[in-house]
């Protein structure tokens, strides 16, 4: 259809572009390009929940790598943020103590890629296969077969598949669900289909309808994920285009998609394309810019999502081959550049040492590369199951299993908290229609559900 390409990104198996993971004989294989070790696989445990393990909920050390200039930075726990954050220098209330965090498996969902509630009243959970299929899950039980198959028009493995999902709001009146997935040539499509009977039938594969097509330069950084916001527009994430180091520039650059979050109206279509642009958009009018974009300066955003009660835009971002990072657009707040390939983290990349900083926004929160490897961004806790849990950011790495939490309040940098470990292969956090927190596995292909303790 019109003429709006879309990039998205990805991570390991499913995500990170200097690393991809390729699931192999239904196991992931990560291989880190560009370094010269490989991470160990975590090795697969019987039981799945996870628990706080000694030194949990301690902060991560905050060293910096040799030649970096991080952002000015004030007492611990508080960052200089530039003009453009709707916030500065505020320090991030504490919330009380840490909770010890567990997962439990309630289904097994091959190379379970995404998660989406369809916030009907069913309180049905779907989940997406990187292969490409859409699974149903209710009451911990995995529908027989999938709800969607398009496994005939997508490429998959490394960091391509079907990639990310999202219904719209006005589901099952509007019975459209959205869909990013990596077509046959490689490039980014997003697309809608319809479910029939309803809302409560399978998704007529006939009936899709093509949103965006991106063309992709590199098989890697994807992206992929998708959300529609509190206002009801639809936000895309794409990744710089791949190879490493953004060699196109693509993350600075406002004539192209890549290397951002979009913000799209599904509900309408002009200038050719088959999506309204919101008339708020920051760079619409701005010559040369592409009028879809919302948020810039992002490498392989590896899933976002949108805080219930804030509306606060939470973004994991896959650093390059030091530092992982957490960003955040407070509610209604675009036009952020968050750094890439300027910055890493808090930290100078492209040059090393003396990046112009101005006009950045950083991150709340980064974590060093080691053992762990690649972010995979999460969701503020919104439920009422666990209080100890209410107002924190959950994420976790790929690598390690570990999972983290932040204080959503307030925009000054914290350090994350490590409050519980999983095996290899967390590649998406997820809800469900009354905010209890759901995981993917898609090194073991299952769907885990969130609890907490005190301890």
């Amino acid at each position: 259809m019109g003429g709006g390409t879309v990039a998205r990104t990805m991570r390991p198996a499913v995500r990170r572009p200097r690393r991809s993971v390729a699931i192999v004989a239904g196991l992931v294989a990560l291989a880190l390009a560009g370094c010269a070790s490989a991470i160990r696989s975590a090795a697969p445990s019987p039981a799945v929940t996870g628990d706080a393990s000694a030194g949990a909920s301690a902060p991560l050390a905050a060293s910096a790598s040799p030649g970096s200039t991080p952002f000015a930075t004030g007492p611990v726990g508080t960052t200089s943020l530039p003009p453009t954050s709707p916030a500065a220098s505020v320090v991030a209330a504490a919330v009380g103590p840490a909770p010890a965090v567990q997962v439990q498996r309630v289904a097994s969902v091959p190379s379970a890629l995404a998660i989406a509630n369809a916030h009907d009243g069913t309180n049905r959970i779907f989940v997406a296969s990187q292969s490409g299929q859409v699974w149903v899950v209710i009451n911990g039980q995995r529908s027989a077969s999938p709800v969607l198959d398009i496994a005939d028009r997508i490429t998959s493995g490394g960091e391509r598949g079907l990639l990310g999902l999202a219904f719209h709001p006005r589901f099952p009146g509007d019975p459209r669900l959205f869909v990013d997935y990596t077509d046959r040539s490689g490039n980014t499509v997003v697309s809608s289909f319809a479910v029939v009977g309803g809302g409560s039938g399978p998704v007529d594969p006939a009936s899709e309808r093509v949103v965006v097509r991106q063309v992709q330069p590199y098989p890697n950084h994807n992206g992929g994920a998708l959300a529609f916001g509190p206002d009801g527009f639809l936000y895309i994430a794409l990744g710089d285009g791949g190879s490493g180091g953004d060699p196109q520039g693509n993350g600075q650059r406002l004539d192209t998609l890549l290397g951002k979050i979009l913000r799209l109206d599904v509900d309408s279509a002009s200038g050719g394309r088959a999506y309204g642009i919101p008339t708020d958009n920051p760079f619409v009018a701005q010559p040369g810019a592409r009028p879809e974009i919302w948020l810039t300066g992002l490498r392989n955003p590896w899933r976002f999502g949108f805080d219930r009660a804030s509306g606060d835009l939470w973004i994991g971002d896959v650093g390059q081959d030091r530092w992982e990072e957490v960003d955040v657009s407070r509610a209604g707040a675009g036009g952020l550049n968050f750094g890439w390939n300027r910055t890493e983290g808090f930290h100078c990349f492209a040059p090393a040492s003396g990046c112009a900083t101005d006009g950045l926004a950083p991150p709340v929160a980064e974590y060093a590369h080691g053992p762990r490897c690649s972010i995979t961004g999460g969701v503020v806790y919104r439920g009422a199951a666990y209080p100890s849990l209410a107002g924190r950011y959950l994420f976790a790495d790929y690598c390690t299993g570990e999972l983290f939490a932040i204080t959503a309040a307030g925009d000054g940098r914290r350090e994350p908290q490590v409050v519980g470990r999983v095996t290899q292969g967390i590649s998406a956090f997820g809800e469900d229609e009354s905010g209890e927190l759901y995981v993917a596995n898609v090194a073991e292909g299952w769907l885990g559900r969130i609890s907490a303790t005190i301890p």
